[in-house]
């Protein structure tokens, strides 16, 4: 099959610069869990979650390289999140949706584009986790997620990599084991894969993706039965892309660690905040630095 030749006016990696969803922008985890997300609550509890990301990525790499020249990026995404606790058979799953929306702000030049805003609703995320092992009373859970991302956010083409939405279906699938390590620590392990359909509009090119593939974990220590602090590390493998067949040679191999603290202020009210930054960057934008922060009601 004949492909057509990349256009000149295209910096190389281009195309990995779009929000993933739940993923920051430069190439990290499709949905990035928090320290728990794999422990099962008993059937009937309701969650509603408020989350805020703030990030700001302030260099461009290529190859393992920087690329020269100044680089500023900076998102505010919030995401709206409900989850349902039920029985299936003798199994826990826990449907629920996702809803992001926000901000993204390129404030240099970067390749054909000049500094650009784009802000609106992303594209909602549907699914859930079944829970294959869950004994509580051993505190150690097993979980497979499946997610789906439907393609009806905010998107303009003429922005390509500046978008909140990225018109393209997407695939989501995590496995996630919790067990305790010891009385007060506990240690989440997470491997997740996502899978693309084409973005037939990317600053009038077709964006096609390969299959992404990441690791997740987390090393929590119990200050008490309601407060905890928690380190994590996120890395992110595959995901090249291609521009009307053009291969951009922007595999991900990427990781960035987060540090952070949760209470909860009352029985039914927590509250989480984390901050961190990027490890190593292949390709894709360097995230400098990072707070999340995060509201769950149990209902």
């Amino acid at each position: 099959m004949q492909h057509a030749t990349r256009p000149a006016s295209l910096p190389r990696l281009l195309a990995a610069l779009t929000l993933a969803g739940l993923a920051p922008l430069g190439g990290a985890a499709e949905i990035a869990t928090d320290p728990g997300d794999y422990a099962a609550l008993p059937p009937g509890l309701q969650l509603g979650i408020l989350y805020y990301q703030h990030a700001e990525r302030d260099a461009y790499h290529a190859a393992g390289s920087r690329l020269p020249g100044p680089f500023s990026l900076s998102t505010d995404i919030g995401l709206a999140r409900f989850v349902h606790y039920a029985r299936l058979g003798d199994y826990v799953i826990d449907p629920q949706f996702i809803i992001p929306f926000g901000k993204v702000a390129l404030k240099t030049p970067f390749g054909p584009l000049k500094p650009v805003n784009a802000t609106g609703v992303g594209d909602p995320l549907v699914g859930g986790t079944l829970w294959v092992v869950n004994r509580p009373e051993q505190k150690q859970w097993l979980g497979l997620t499946a997610f789906v991302s439907l393609p009806v956010g905010a998107y303009d083409g003429a922005r390509g990599p500046v978008n909140v939405g990225e018109n393209r279906w997407k695939g989501i699938f995590q496995a996630g084991y919790v067990t305790a390590l010891g009385k007060d620590v506990m240690l989440d392990l997470l491997a997740e894969t996502a899978v693309y359909g084409d973005n037939d509009d990317f600053l009038g090119l077709r964006k096609e993706q390969r299959a992404s593939y990441g690791v997740q974990t987390h090393l929590r220590y119990m200050l008490s039965a309601a407060s905890s602090v928690a380190l994590s590390y996120y890395h992110d493998f595959g995901g090249a892309t291609s521009l009307n067949g053009a291969d951009q040679r922007d595999r991900m191999n990427n990781g960035r660690w987060q540090l952070g603290f949760a209470t909860f202020v009352t029985p039914s009210l927590q509250l989480m905040a984390q901050a961190g930054k990027a490890g190593k960057t292949e390709n894709g934008a360097r995230e400098s630095s990072r707070l999340n922060l995060r509201v769950v009601k149990v209902y």
